[in-house]
């Protein structure tokens, strides 16, 4: 079962997204912010993140980058989402995520995302 870690600092969305991606047949952490982002990672091993760009003090964009340098952790796909930022242009750039999903989101589109970079994922592996 392929594991998913959601990253959101809206509890309802976290509890949305939870039960749509459980129900899809996903295992799901959850973070409601990113203090123990790198921790949760490296202890989960999830094989694709969902991160939205805002987190209270913190900012995605930079947990990504954190994502995205490690040698460890660089071949995870990070789907951004966000409801304010449009992060579109960075996508596949270096240290960038690699797909961006604006809220409020289609579930069929976010769904169809996840499979694609999860795809692209094994494909690489």
């Amino acid at each position: 079962m392929r594991r998913i870690l959601a990253v959101d600092d809206d509890r309802d969305i976290l509890e949305v997204l939870q039960f749509i991606l459980e129900d899809s047949g996903y295992k799901v952490d959850t973070l409601a912010d990113g203090h123990h982002f790198m921790e949760t990672i490296r202890d989960k091993h999830p094989d694709l993140i969902l991160l939205d760009i805002m987190l209270g003090s913190l900012d995605g964009r930079e947990l990504c980058k954190a994502v995205k340098k490690e040698v460890a952790t660089h071949n995870i796909p990070v789907i951004m989402i966000s409801a304010s930022h449009n992060v579109g242009s960075t996508i596949n750039q270096e240290n960038g995520p690699n797909d961006f999903v604006a809220k409020p989101f289609d579930i069929n589109v976010l769904l169809n995302s996840i499979k694609k970079q999860l795809s692209s994922s094994s494909a690489a592996a």
